[in-house]
Parts: structure tokens; C-alpha cells; sequence
């Protein structure tokens, strides 16, 4: 089984690196813009760039918020639980997320699909639209992988609760 998990979690991994090097991207585009308006050359399509960077770098960063646990959450109440109790809650959430995200999921590939056909493109470069929907879709897909992947970690029982 950990033949199949690790490189899981390797390739979640790898999405939430490639997504923070889009964030830097999109750092580094508006500074080389905001230098270049200085001097009169400013980077053609920063609009575009920087969105694309932005929301590929949201939609990769999001499946490592889930595999660990580094999303918005209360735990006022779930924490004042038994261990295993707080196990079961984790395991219930994490079921939820992965019903939610497979219905984002179909939703957002029927959208990609009507860009596919339109063949829409954005207004400075002409990037085509669904390079936007890529990184989305890929985020979406590896959010439910993170958090299946929590659940299997949810079902085993942590070292504390086997010596309660």
C-alpha cells in the first residue's frame, strides 16, 4: 500500500511546489512590469500572465492544504474530544470534502468542455482560456486524492490512541 500512497503524496507535493513557483512568477512579472513602466518597456501581457500564475498557483497550493491539514478550520470543539472520537470527525469531514470536490470537479470539466468548444482566449495575448482551467482541474483532481488520502490516514489509529 505505501508503494501506491507515497507517490500520492509525492505528487501533491510536487503540485504545491509548482504552484508556489507560479506565485513567484506572478511576483516577479508585476515587479519587472511595475520596473519596466520606469523605463518605458513594459512586460506585453502582464494581465494575462499574472492571472494564469495566480490561479494555477491557488489550485496547486489547495491539495497540500488538504493532505495536511493547513486549510481554515475550527477545532475549538473537535479538539476537545477523545481521540478517537476526533478521528471519526476527521474522517466524516474529510468523506464530505471528497463528495464536494468530485461535484466541483464534474461541474468545473463540463465548463472546461464549453471552453473547449468556444474557444475563447484572453484579451491581451490571446492565451488560450482553458490553460486557465488546467491547473484548476488538476487542483480539484489532486484535492480529492489529498483527502482520500487523509481518510486512509484517518483509519489508521495513531500511536497514542493504540497505547490508551
Amino acid at each position: 500500500m505505501t508503494r501506491i500512497l507515497a507517490p500520492l503524496r509525492a505528487l501533491v507535493g510536487a503540485a504545491a511546489v509548482a504552484g508556489v513557483l507560479a506565485y513567484a512568477a506572478a511576483a516577479l512579472l508585476t515587479v519587472a512590469d511595475v520596473v519596466g513602466r520606469q523605463i518605458s518597456m513594459p512586460v506585453p501581457g502582464v494581465v494575462d500572465l499574472v492571472q494564469l500564475c495566480v490561479l494555477g498557483g491557488a489550485w496547486l497550493v489547495i491539495p497540500y492544504a488538504f493532505l495536511t491539514g493547513a486549510h481554515v478550520g475550527v477545532d475549538l470543539v473537535v479538539d476537545s474530544f477523545p481521540p478517537p472520537v476526533r478521528r471519526t470527525l476527521r474522517i466524516a469531514a474529510s468523506l464530505a470534502a471528497v463528495v464536494l470536490l468530485a461535484l466541483v470537479l464534474r461541474q468545473s470539466w463540463e465548463a472546461f468542455g464549453m471552453q473547449l468548444m468556444f474557444g475563447d482566449r484572453s484579451q491581451q495575448l490571446g492565451i488560450p482560456i482553458l490553460w486557465y482551467w488546467v491547473p484548476l482541474l488538476a487542483g480539484v483532481a489532486l484535492s480529492i486524492v489529498a483527502s482520500l488520502l487523509t481518510i486512509i490516514d484517518g483509519i489508521k489509529p495513531t500511536v497514542q490512541e493504540s497505547a490508551a
